[in-house]
């Protein structure tokens, strides 16, 4: 079957309302984790049992991005209220370069009550940290793709980093489906411990699980961690409207792969020891790898972007240590650092899976393109219906779904 013809509906089931997770776990680690694995009923166990869990010596991939106080909060003097929702920074369109911008940026947006925004500046003033007072200023610009518009910032004083003007000006974006505001909790409680690099609007969620001691026992097991960086768009929160998934036009997001974590990929590879992703963020990128680094070996000036069909209109392109060693050599050949490139990778069932030996996530909202991806991972053996029977074994198990409830683990 064409994989455009999937219809969506067949990944739709029941989520009461009171499943839905409003809040963590006082301890991060002490979640339900369900652990599947082919041909075996599912177990239930507790997160912090992970270690022993994972297979001996894997190499486990976390997302380190960091959530930004991406929502702003304004009023007009007419007293109206108007959101702007920054989702990607235009000028400068770098996020290292933009997170340090001062004085002045632009960004993509999502604006609430844009309809009463006719024009002007719109004003805000915080306290800072060193206790100076900012003074903000929102200007629309252009509409944009999907809705989005342009939004010009300036701030004074014009010394401070728009990342310090985020942090005061801002908060913190949490879900919409947990139907509550932001609260003062979620600033820690929505970011992972290892998250590092400032750019998501939405956090990495299955990463909320781990506490420093989960990943000391992680070491002391001999599992290897390395991280990679996926700034998470709001499209992951986007439903899937259309009734195939072929009308469904998938997010880009921006990815980083340093050159340690493509080694030790490789080595992994070479040496037969399993990849266990941390989160569908970890996975797009793992899985976009292989399928960049085919578009670089037939043109190594090409655009660092996978669209969201490559994967199943290109055939098998061989070893995937081999591929991986390719783009390896191309990094080194432009002298940099690190990958960076942007992904929309449709990850469903019919995809082929090359990277990704185990998986850690979170239960995923029916008829979404992340339960597109777990159903996948669970079918390489053959078995369709076993997502359906998980997801049934934690609802009639009590687990707590979405960004703060209960864990899987995915072994092959």
């Amino acid at each position: 079957m064409d994989v455009k013809e999937i219809s969506i509906a067949d990944f739709d089931y029941p989520l009461p309302d009171e499943r839905i997770a409003s809040h963590p776990l006082a301890d991060r680690d002490a979640c339900r984790l369900l652990v599947a694995r082919p041909g075996m009923e599912p177990e239930d166990r507790v997160f912090r049992e992970l270690p022993g869990l994972l297979p001996p010596g894997a190499l486990l991939v976390c997302n380190d991005t960091r959530v930004i106080n991406a929502r702003m909060k304004f009023r007009k003097e007419t007293g109206a209220a108007i959101e702007i929702f920054l989702l990607e920074p235009l000028d400068p369109a770098d996020y290292e370069r933009a997170f340090a911008a001062t004085g002045s940026a632009s960004w993509a947006a999502l604006v609430g009550n844009v309809k009463r925004w006719k024009g002007g500046r719109l004003e805000k003033r915080v306290a800072l940290p060193d206790g100076r007072v900012l003074v903000l200023h929102a200007s629309l610009g252009e509409p944009l793709e999907g809705g989005e518009r342009r939004v010009g910032l300036e701030w004074t004083p014009a010394d401070v980093p728009f990342a310090t003007v985020a942090e005061a000006a801002g908060y913190i974006p949490i879900p919409p489906y947990l139907r509550r505001d932001a609260e003062d909790s979620d600033t820690d409680d929505y970011q992972t411990v290892y998250s590092r690099v400032e750019g998501s609007v939405a956090a990495p969620t299955a990463g909320l699980h781990f506490t420093p001691g989960l990943l000391s026992a992680l070491k002391d097991n001999g599992i290897r961690r390395v991280p990679v960086t996926l700034h998470v768009g709001a499209g992951t929160f986007k439903p899937v409207k259309a009734d195939r998934i072929g009308g469904h036009p998938m997010h880009t997001e921006v990815f980083t792969v340093g050159r340690d974590a493509l080694v030790g990929l490789i080595e992994a590879k070479r040496s037969g020891r399993p990849v266990a992703a941390v989160g569908t963020t970890s996975v797009r990128t793992l899985e976009t790898l292989p399928l960049l680094a085919d578009i670089v070996a037939s043109d190594p000036d090409a655009p660092l972007h996978l669209d969201q069909w490559r994967a199943y209109s290109h055939g098998d392109g061989g070893d995937v240590a081999a591929r991986l060693e390719g783009l390896l050599r191309w990094l080194d050949s432009k002298g940099l650092p690190a990958l960076t490139a942007s992904t929309a990778i449709m990850i469903a069932p019919g995809f082929r899976w090359s990277v990704v030996d185990a998986m850690v996530t979170n239960f995923h909202q029916p008829r979404s393109t992340l339960l597109l991806l777990v159903s996948s991972f669970l079918m390489r053996d053959g078995d369709a219906g076993a997502w359906r029977r998980i997801y049934a074994h934690a609802l009639d198990g009590g687990y707590r779904f979405l960004s703060y409830g209960d864990a899987c683990l995915f072994l092959r």
